[in-house]
């Protein structure tokens, strides 16, 4: 058995497939995550997913893929000025124009790793890369050898490799880590793969890969058949030991393996997956919660860990049993995972003082002091038309004040006439880019109505494909949540906004997504697809 250290400092024995040890989790929530349509993430907050993965323990964040773009590469080289305690990857393919990029923006990181990748499949070698086997190969070894000459943390991907020959997934393998890669991680990038298959693929590799011992055996899973978990975890069974995976599961089409998923697949089953990770699994839920509500993608009800049904008993049998013993119908415990009941202790008498220690019991430690403020005005007036606040309330109200920091289109009042009889009218008063701006518009209903002023405001051609309602807690006087989705010119973006009024949340959450898209419109992304 062979120890190998990763660069956290953390040692794992990578060959031996059903000994106990260490899994790394590698979060790519803000690369791989990001990519899924609509769910792009601007700088600010990219560092502020990139400080909760940092405080949840995650060992590797890839923070992107810098030559996408300018503001790609900004928000990796921020990203990687800014943790110190996990190690930050950048995504590169096989060239050194992408290598050298990637390194410009890591090369300040405590810890920077390269994760560089290339098509292996006969499909993809034939007709994405048009390259005969030998060329793809010779790639693997320059990229590779160049890579770690530049970073002493190297990753490498054969891209497609769960249906990649075993013949040529073994020379690319080996000749990898021969070039000098401390991290080989094999993709499941289709999500085709079966977990005793996936599983089988990852022993064929300790077996016929001679220096196999020499790097970590990382796995990347995609949900397309609703396997990324399972196959994940039949790879660790098999001797993988990172798993990269995302908050929520997030990821381009199906999505990724989820990484609340398989950290607590690893903690309740500790009897059949003797493996440890380095993730406080209390901050799940808050990690949960950040992402949803930065990406604008809610978390759907009945999700393992963090839907909003999880730990719900609705039949009176399953009340019963919980009641006289949780273990009779809960495997895990909604502590475990960071969810607690809700406290009223807060209302409309309550200061700014007992507002901030509020915030810190609820994790906020670092607001700045513009949203703080933005925070605690919007409790305030949610406390004097509200009569319980709960927790969940002001979660909501605060990050929906902190993803407004930098926007350049900002919400001032609302004021709209609705009914059976008509006309429905929005009056609104909008900032746009420094300056006031007013109108009233018509529409078929008040929220139609109110999307129509933001349009005379500020001029655009995106389309609404989504507009989507939930309450934040019971009863009629329940925080709405709004989720909207713009779509402009084969680009889309979502927005989310709260408020106690629901065609105020609408308005929010319209011009969250459109202050997302100005961003987007400035972003354009290589043709590539990534591990």
């Amino acid at each position: 058995m062979t120890a190998t250290e990763n660069p956290a400092g953390c040692t794992t024995k990578t060959a031996a497939p059903h000994g106990a040890g260490r899994v790394f989790i590698f979060d790519t929530t803000l690369r791989d995550g990001e990519q899924s349509p609509g769910c792009s993430m601007n700088l600010e907050e990219k560092v502020r997913v990139a400080a909760m993965l940092e405080e949840m323990g995650v060992d590797i964040i890839e923070a992107g893929f810098p030559i996408a773009s300018n503001g790609d590469f900004e928000a990796v080289r921020a990203v990687a000025q800014t943790v110190r305690n996990s190690s930050v990857a950048g995504l590169a393919r096989a060239s050194r124009q992408d290598i050298d990029r990637a390194w410009e923006a890591l090369r300040g990181a405590a810890r920077p790793r390269i994760h560089t990748f290339l098509s292996t499949s006969p499909l993809h070698m034939k007709f994405k890369l048009q390259m005969e086997p030998d060329a793809v190969h010779q790639a693997v070894i320059d990229s590779v050898s160049y890579a770690r000459n530049l970073c002493p943390d190297v990753e490498w991907s054969p891209e497609d490799g769960s249906r990649t020959e075993h013949d040529f997934l073994c020379r690319t393998v080996e000749s990898a880590i021969r070039a000098g890669a401390t991290t080989i991680n094999i993709p499941d990038t289709v999500g085709y793969a079966m977990p005793d298959e996936f599983a089988a693929l990852i022993r064929m590799l300790f077996d016929r890969v001679p220096n196999i011992d020499k790097a970590v055996i990382s796995v990347h899973c995609h949900n397309d058949l609703g396997l990324a978990v399972a196959n994940s975890l039949a790879a660790v069974g098999a001797g993988a030991r990172q798993i990269e995976c995302t908050i929520n599961g997030i990821g381009e089409r199906a999505g990724n393996c989820a990484l609340e998923e398989v950290v607590m697949a690893m903690r309740t089953r500790h009897d059949r997956l003797p493996f440890d990770t380095g993730v406080d699994a209390t901050l799940i839920t808050r990690a949960s919660h950040l992402v949803s509500t930065i990406t604008g993608f809610s978390v759907q009800p009945n999700k393992a860990i963090v839907g909003a049904n999880a730990f719900a008993h609705e039949s009176g049998i399953h009340q019963d049993g919980v009641l006289k013993n949780a273990q009779t119908y809960e495997i895990m415990t909604p502590e475990s995972v960071g969810l607690t009941k809700s406290n009223l202790v807060m209302g409309k008498h309550s200061g700014s003082h007992a507002f901030r220690e509020k915030l810190r019991d609820l994790g906020y430690t670092d607001l700045g002091d513009n949203s703080l403020r933005d925070a605690f005005v919007r409790f305030k007036a949610l406390a004097d038309k509200k009569k319980d606040v709960f927790d969940e309330d002001i979660v909501a109200l605060v990050d929906d004040a902190v993803m407004r920091g930098n926007d350049r289109i900002r919400f001032v009042s609302l004021q709209v006439v609705a009914g059976s009889k008509g006309p429905q009218t929005a009056e609104l008063e909008l900032i746009a880019d420094g300056m006031t701006r007013k109108t009233l518009a018509h529409g078929n209903g008040p929220v139609d109505a109110t999307f129509n002023a933001i349009k005379q405001l500020f001029p655009h051609t995106a389309t609404l494909q989504l507009y989507q309602v939930h309450a934040v807690t019971g009863g009629t006087d329940a925080q709405a949540e709004v989720t909207v989705r713009l779509e402009e010119n084969g680009k889309t973006v979502n927005g989310q906004g709260a408020d106690a009024d629901t065609i105020v949340a609408s308005a929010r959450a319209y011009l969250h997504a459109l202050n997302k898209l100005v961003v987007k419109r400035e972003k354009t992304a290589p043709a590539a697809m990534s591990a």
